[in-house]
């Protein structure tokens, strides 16, 4: 029995909000469970000076946590002077998981930056992110055409991402602080609506796992992004 009481391929409570903040083009509170992440998309007539006069946009991240989003505090890394490791890596995660599935060029010379601020953390704070950050920027996309600054699609499809592990010898979707902490295996597993794999992290905390226990995780993550899609696509319309 898992410690949340779920079946293996059960997943937690998950909810997209939209329309959360006044100011941005696009914005989205996720929860998956209790996981909860504020995401906006802000839209910027400004580039990379690497990418200026290529005729491309662009969209990137930025991630950070709360100093109570755990169960001690934190200290704020703009206090430390620089972003922590863990932190540039998950917000170069979530960048390039968006990218994959946006039209740069139909975009034109602007960037979209995706803030997600986790106010709370209960494991899997990169996947909702993700999740909620497609939301976002699929708002921040809907405002441009509204306003004429886009005509084609820009967003070619849907991006969501789940957590997936081996804990006490069971594949499990989703997983929490609780198994996460005590999993032999933690992956991460980022696709797209029609099933496209974007990136997978998977790494073996205390035993190796077999080809067999990966593809069982694989299995299950699909069917946990394809849950996540419908719920993207029932939020957005």
């Amino acid at each position: 029995m898992r410690p949340s009481r779920r079946a293996p391929d059960e997943m937690r409570a998950v909810s997209l909000e939209r329309g959360v903040v006044k100011y941005a083009e696009g914005s989205c509170f996720v929860k998956f469970g209790d996981t909860h992440v504020l995401v906006t998309a802000t839209l910027e007539d400004r580039l990379p000076p690497w990418l200026k006069g290529q005729g491309r946009g662009w969209v990137t991240a930025e991630y950070g946590m709360l100093p109570r989003a755990t169960s001690e505090r934190t200290r704020r890394e703009a206090s430390a002077g620089k972003q922590g490791g863990r932190t540039i890596e998950i917000q170069r995660l979530i960048g390039r998981s968006l990218r994959t599935v946006v039209d740069l060029v139909a975009l034109g010379e602007r960037q979209i930056t995706i803030d997600c601020d986790v106010i709370q953390a209960d494991g899997g704070t990169r996947t909702a992110s993700i999740t909620g950050g497609w939301v976002a920027l699929h708002d921040c996309l809907q405002w441009m055409k509204a306003r004429s600054m886009i005509k084609s699609d820009v967003l070619r499809d849907h991006v969501a991402a789940v957590s997936c592990g081996i804990h006490k010898g069971a594949a499990v979707l989703d997983i929490d602080y609780a198994e996460d902490s005590e999993a032999e295996t933690d992956a991460n597993f980022v696709m797209t609506g029609a099933g496209g794999i974007i990136e997978i992290q998977g790494t073996a905390e205390k035993t190796p796992f077999t080809e067999e226990q990966f593809l069982e995780l694989l299995k299950l993550a699909r069917k946990g992004v394809g849950k996540l899609v419908d719920l993207q696509k029932m939020a957005v319309t």
